[in-house]
């Protein structure tokens, strides 16, 4: 008798299992169809208005569409962008406050270093960040900058990046054997990066704005075995200050929609740096102070 109710019990089991089963692939069907509907209209919509509209007026109507889905959840706007293939400008351009803060920093930097120089401390007190400048956990933000390494024309310090392992760097620097602008440009001279830098796979400007200057790049850097290479895509602007005798070079990283991850490589997707230059005298004569500011990058297996 036992034999025989096992082989009823396993027997209404798998009907059971049949009839779940059907309904859960019936399911996914209707998803699939739904979904697949749905891309299809986006796809017409976008074929219409490119035959309705110049580019310029594309990226003004998908620009709105991006910030109106931008506060919705899920990824929305990112969906939108990567159907519609354009990289929207009035979000990720660097603005002028970007590059201002970065030179607000280095003349703080300037002015306590000559401060603790004299006083032979190795630590800068926190900086005063005005985003979380009165909030609950300001406090906890604020972290000290940490004097890694000291020489005659080289400074380097380091402080924590909250809720990782990661340190923020800063070096303050001079250099006497080039000039502001010899420096500057090949900060800036991709094809320039190709011939010196052994590790670059690539390096290419994907696009430029011609609203504010900034550009976008892709980035893909070799790492030593048994890791993986990197590859960033990221924004950057820069801007040669004449009369305040300044040249300031700031980047972050973005998405775009012509540069999808790639499973060769490791996405970076937290980098940002900022770099100004200061020269003594002018910009075509040596001996130029430099501030780089940059957070460290995890190094992933």
């Amino acid at each position: 008798m036992f034999p025989r109710k096992l082989a009823s019990a396993a027997a209404a089991a798998a009907r059971a299992g049949s009839r779940g089963g059907g309904l859960l692939a019936l399911l996914a069907n209707q998803c699939r169809f739904v979904t697949g509907l749905r891309v299809r209209r986006a796809q017409q919509i976008a074929q219409l208005y490119g035959r309705l509209y110049s580019d310029s007026a594309r990226r003004v109507l998908l620009g709105r569409l991006w910030r109106r889905l931008r506060g919705r959840a899920g990824h929305a706007s990112a969906v939108m962008a990567a159907l519609a293939g354009v990289f929207v400008w009035e979000e990720e351009r660097i603005q002028e406050e970007e590059l201002q803060r970065s030179i607000d920093e280095m003349r703080r930097l300037e002015e306590m270093s000559t401060v603790f120089q004299s006083s032979g401390v190795d630590r800068h007190p926190p900086e005063p960040n005005p985003q979380t400048e009165g909030s609950e956990d300001s406090g906890a933000k604020a972290q000290l900058w940490e004097m890694v390494m000291e020489k005659k024309h080289f400074k380097l310090w380091r402080r924590p990046i909250t809720g990782t392992h990661l340190y923020q760097y800063r070096v303050f620097g001079t250099y006497t054997d080039v000039t502001p602008r010899q420096f500057f440009n090949v900060q800036l001279d991709t094809e320039y990066r190709k011939k010196w830098d052994a590790l670059v796979i690539k390096l290419e400007v994907i696009e430029r704005d011609v609203v504010s200057g900034s550009e976008v790049l892709h980035w893909v850097t070799h790492f030593p075995y048994p890791m993986y290479s990197r590859d960033y895509v990221y924004v950057r602007r820069y801007s040669v200050d004449q009369e305040n005798n300044l040249m300031v070079l700031v980047s972050r990283a973005v998405e775009h929609p012509s540069v999808p991850e790639s499973p060769e490589f490791v996405r970076v997707r937290s980098y940002e740096s900022q770099m100004v230059i200061r020269p003594h005298k002018s910009f075509d004569e040596g001996n130029l102070p430099c501030l780089h500011s940059k957070p460290a990058v995890l190094l992933q297996l």
